[in-house]
C-alpha cells in the first residue's frame, strides 16, 4: 500500500469509496450518494486529503473539512476516513489516518475531530490506537433510516501546532 495527498483526478474513486459507507450505513448519517462532481468540490486547497493506493488502485481516502466559519476555529478540522470494503481490516484506513494528521499538521491545524457512531468499535478503536481522545457522546444526534444513533466525539490534538495557535483565516497557514 502507498498513501499520497488526493488530486481531484481521485473524485471518483474517493465518491465510489464513500458511496460504499453510505450504503453500509456503518459509517455515516448521509443517505445521498455522492458523485465525482460532488466529490471534487471537496478540493478547496485549504483541507487535505490523502488517498491510499494498492497497485494503482485507490482503496482508501481520509479527508479534512471546515469544522465551524468561525475564526476561533479556523485551526480545527473536521475528518472523515473510509475504506474500499474489500479492503477494510488490513492498515488502509490507519495508513490514511496517519498520512492525513502529517498533512493536516502542515497545513497548520492544531485540532481534528470527528463523530464516530457507537457501536463502529473498528473505527473506535482505530482511532484510540492512533491517540485519538473520546471526549463524550451525542445521543440521538440524528436518524439514520428512521432510527436515532448515538454518537461519540473523537478529537486529536496535534500539540506541534498548539503553540502557534493563532490562525490566518485568509490564507490557512499558520502565523
Amino acid at each position: 500500500m502507498r498513501v499520497r495527498v488526493a488530486t481531484v483526478a481521485d473524485a471518483s474513486a474517493i465518491a465510489t469509496i464513500y458511496n460504499q459507507g453510505i450504503e453500509d450505513r456503518v459509517g455515516t448519517f448521509e443517505t445521498q450518494l455522492r458523485t465525482e462532481a460532488m466529490v471534487a468540490s471537496w478540493f478547496d486547497g485549504m483541507h487535505p486529503i490523502v488517498v491510499v493506493e494498492q497497485e494503482q488502485d485507490i482503496i482508501a481516502y481520509a479527508s479534512t473539512s471546515s469544522y465551524r466559519s468561525r475564526p476561533c476555529y479556523a485551526g480545527i478540522a473536521e475528518f472523515s476516513v473510509y475504506v474500499r470494503r474489500d479492503w477494510r481490516g488490513k492498515g488502509a484506513g490507519r495508513l490514511a489516518i496517519t498520512y492525513l494528521l502529517q498533512e493536516s499538521a502542515a497545513a497548520g491545524f492544531w485540532k481534528l475531530l470527528s463523530r464516530v457512531f457507537v457501536e463502529n468499535e473498528a473505527s473506535r478503536g482505530l482511532l484510540r490506537s492512533l491517540g485519538f481522545r473520546e471526549v463524550g457522546i451525542y445521543e440521538k444526534h440524528g436518524q439514520l433510516d428512521g432510527i436515532w444513533r448515538d454518537v461519540v466525539i473523537v478529537e486529536y490534538l496535534i500539540a506541534s501546532n498548539l503553540a502557534t495557535a493563532s490562525f490566518d483565516q485568509s490564507s490557512r497557514h499558520t502565523i
